[in-house]
Order: structure tokens, then C-alpha cells, then sequence
């Protein structure tokens, strides 16, 4: 009777263990689970078929990292409505500011004179936008997309020349050959001139000039025009591959048509 009891008893107390074992671990992994970052752990199980079962957890992590994709720069244009900022400064489409003003005035402005809101400058403070036409938006993403095509790429050389518009022939002659050997290294080539008092030379056949002497193998990057007054300036490039070939079948194309025109031009003068 006294063994009968005793096993009895031994049986309730496994089963008890097995209980409390895995409440305590339920109550484990479900603490480390909103944590979501699980450590390496020794743990016992008890099993009733077994004296005991020791195992190592491996380390990992279910966490769930936030990918933020990098803020893109927005186009130059139209913001629309979506104004995050309270505080705007506001600058009229003439150019003359108008001062601090809430978005919904700036944007009650903006309905009123039919125009659109530009941001010009965001890290100011307050930030600055501009009411344009979108005539006005339109040739300032012209003007802006000219100035990122001439800007040199990374990487890229680009060698200055400067002269006036008085220079001498000889002096010219030595210029270009400079920006020959430039062109020939493949720089990008900014040509200056400057327009000299009491000289009628028009600077842009000066450009012109320049170019015919390479036109062979360099184009402009930048067609000439004037940066401020009495300064002008373009910017020359070596032309690819496949426009040195176009420009190559250009060339044998005239001078085909131009081979043709003399010979029915002969022909017409023996008929005569």
C-alpha cells in the first residue's frame, strides 16, 4: 500500500514538472517573441520517457528592418496643393517678394492670379516658393537642363581657354591648336572671349572660327552665348563614335551629289 502511494505520488509530481516546465517556457518564448530577438539559451526539458534532454537554441533574429528608400530630389516644377510647411515665403512671378505668409494665403494667391507654386529653396527659413506661369516654369527647366548638360561629368576634364576679341591672327591660330590638342585628348574645352573696346569683331564668328578649324572632330557641348555683358562663352567636346561616322557619311554623301552635278553640268556643255 505504502509503494502504491508512493508512486502515486511520484507520478503527480512529473506530471506537475511537465506542467510548470511549459507553462514557464511558453511564458518564455512569448516574452522573447515581442522582443523579436531571440538569444542563444541552455534549456532542460524534462521528458518522461528520458531523464533529461539538454539543447542549445542558435541565435536569431526575426526583427524586420525598415528599408527607407533615399529622398529624391523633386523635378523643378508645380508642387501642387501638398505644402508641408505652415510658413512660406513667398515670391511674386515678377521676381519681387512678398514676404511671410501662411500656405493658405499662398495658395489663395495662387487661385486668384491663376498661377502655380514653385519651390526654389527648401532649407531656408521659412522655405521659399515662387508663383510662375508655366511659361515661366517651362523655359526655367530649359534653362536648368542646358546648364546640367554643360556642367563636366565626374570625371571628366575640362580645360579653360580665355582671349579677346581683339586678338591677333597668329595668337588666334596658337588657341586653337591648344584646343586641338585638348579636343584630341577627348577634354571637354571652355572657350571665353571677351569683347574688346573699340573692336567690331562679333564674337560668336570668332566661335564659329574655332569651330571650323575642329570641326573634324569636336562639336559644342554648349552653343556660345553671352554670360554678361561684353562675355561670351561655349563649350567644345570630342564627338563620339557613331557621330564621327554619321559625319563621315554626310561628307561622302555631298560629295557624290557634288560629283554628279559636275558631270551632268559637263554633259549639258557638250550637248550645247
Amino acid at each position: 500500500m505504502t509503494t502504491f502511494c508512493v508512486m502515486k505520488l511520484l507520478c503527480q509530481a512529473i506530471r506537475n514538472e511537465n506542467r510548470y516546465t511549459k507553462r514557464f517556457v511558453g511564458t518564455l518564448l512569448t516574452q522573447t517573441s515581442q522582443k523579436r530577438v531571440f538569444s542563444p539559451f541552455w534549456m532542460v526539458v524534462p521528458d518522461p520517457r528520458k531523464s533529461s534532454v539538454f539543447g542549445l537554441t542558435q541565435p536569431f533574429c526575426t526583427a524586420e528592418k525598415s528599408h527607407r528608400e533615399p529622398k529624391t530630389k523633386a523635378a523643378f516644377g508645380s508642387v501642387g496643393r501638398r505644402i508641408p510647411y505652415r510658413i512660406l515665403h513667398v515670391i511674386n512671378q515678377d521676381g519681387e517678394s512678398l514676404g511671410n505668409m501662411h500656405r493658405a494665403e499662398a495658395l489663395k494667391l495662387m487661385d486668384q492670379h491663376d498661377l502655380k507654386l514653385v519651390l526654389l529653396r527648401e532649407n531656408a527659413e521659412p522655405p521659399v516658393y515662387r508663383l510662375m506661369t508655366g511659361q515661366q516654369i517651362h523655359e526655367e527647366q530649359l534653362r536648368r537642363a542646358e546648364k546640367k548638360k554643360a556642367s563636366p561629368k565626374t570625371g571628366m576634364v575640362q580645360k579653360e581657354l580665355s582671349f579677346s576679341s581683339a586678338i591677333a591672327k597668329n595668337d588666334l591660330e596658337t588657341k586653337t591648336k591648344q584646343i586641338v590638342q585638348w579636343i584630341e585628348k577627348k577634354y571637354h574645352v571652355k572657350v571665353t572671349i571677351r569683347q574688346a573696346k573699340d573692336s567690331n569683331t562679333d564674337m560668336f564668328v570668332l566661335f564659329d572660327q574655332i569651330l571650323e578649324t575642329v570641326s573634324e572632330k569636336a562639336t559644342y557641348l554648349s552653343k556660345p552665348k553671352v554670360t554678361r555683358e561684353g562675355v561670351s562663352t561655349c563649350i567644345l567636346r570630342h564627338m563620339s563614335d557613331k557621330e564621327l561616322k554619321a559625319q563621315k557619311m554626310e561628307k561622302e554623301k555631298n560629295s557624290t551629289v557634288k560629283k554628279d552635278e559636275n558631270e551632268d553640268l559637263k554633259s549639258s556643255e557638250l550637248h550645247q
